[in-house]
Order: C-alpha cells, then structure tokens, then sequence
C-alpha cells in the first residue's frame, strides 16, 4: 500500500512541475530570456543555442538584449531570431542584437489567462486520473485479501488527500501566474 501512495505522490509531484513548466513559457508582462532557450544558431556548422555563444540580457521590461561574444555570428543569430517567429523583429546595430516586444493589450492577457487556466484544468485533471488509478489498485489489493478494510479506507483517504493537495498547488500557481499576466 505504502508504495501505491509513494508512487502517487512522485506521479502528481512531476504533473504541477510539467504544469510550472509550461507557465514559464507564457509571457505577460515582464520579457525572459529563457524564451530563446530552444532558439539554435549556426555556430562554425554546428546548431548551438544562443545562450552559448551569447548574454542575453532584459534591459526594459520588453527589450532584450543580445550581444554575442564573438561579433562574427552575429549576423547568424539575428537569422535564428528572425525565423523563430517570436513576434518582433530583431534590430541588429552592429554590436548588439535588440528584440523590442509590443505591450500586450487587455484584451490578449484576458485570452492569456483564460488560456493558462485552461492549462491548469489540464494538469488537474492528470491528478485525478493519478487518483483513481490508485484507487482502483487498493480495491484490487482488497479484493485480492492482501489489505484489510480499514487498511484500504485509510489509504484512499491518504490518496485523496495527496490529490487535494496536488490540486491547490496547481491553483496557487494557476492564481499566482493570471496576477502575473493581468499586471499592467
């Protein structure tokens, strides 16, 4: 039994961190500089990210900032930027690379927070599917006569608690992430 719970807790444990995650990527309000992180440039004919060949810094709360330590790829860099459809165009001054994101309206953080409260159901809902599973394994185990009645009460209660916990996480973030968004 102890290892079903164990077993849960680490299952919903991964689903808030995929779900911290995922919120990371939605922008609202201040710019990050993780969102280059997937962004691959042309490196001496090797794809290499930008954060390995250049400081990424955050200068306003829309600018980034991105000055290569080696000015020859800094025409490659501005090609990464330009395909990696982030929604601005990269200003390239010879030293420095600028990407100047537009001020979200109201309008784009309502559909934003809707959209990460979308997302929050998700994940819950993969802590309730953790939840019934386990719960469908203590009724086999008390089927099967390996738990008793009251060992299986008290594990679905175990169990239940660990998704009401998992769950207020999820909203916590889910709250802390639309204050973040709806911050002028």
């Amino acid at each position: 039994m102890e290892k079903i719970l164990k077993n849960s807790e680490n299952q919903m444990n991964l689903a808030v961190n995929a779900f911290e995650s995922e919120l990371k990527k939605v922008k609202a309000g201040r710019i990050s500089p993780s969102i280059l992180d997937r962004i691959l440039i042309d490196y001496y004919g090797t794809p290499t990210p930008i954060l390995q060949v250049a400081t990424v810094s955050v200068s306003e709360s829309r600018i980034l900032i991105v000055q290569p330590w080696d000015i020859s790829c800094l025409k490659n860099i501005q090609k990464a930027l330009q395909s990696a459809n982030l929604g601005v165009n990269p200003q390239n001054d010879g030293k420095v690379i600028r990407l100047v994101f537009p001020q979200i309206t109201e309008e784009q953080r309502k559909v934003l927070a809707k959209d990460v409260a979308r997302l929050a159901e998700t994940y819950k809902v993969q802590v309730r599917n953790i939840r019934r599973d386990s719960m469908e394994k203590l009724k086999k185990m008390k089927k099967n006569l390996e738990i008793a009645e009251d060992d299986q009460i008290a594990g679905e209660k175990r169990v239940q608690k660990l998704t009401d916990d998992f769950s207020s996480k999820i909203d916590s973030l889910l709250n802390k992430k639309r204050e973040e968004i709806m911050t002028v």
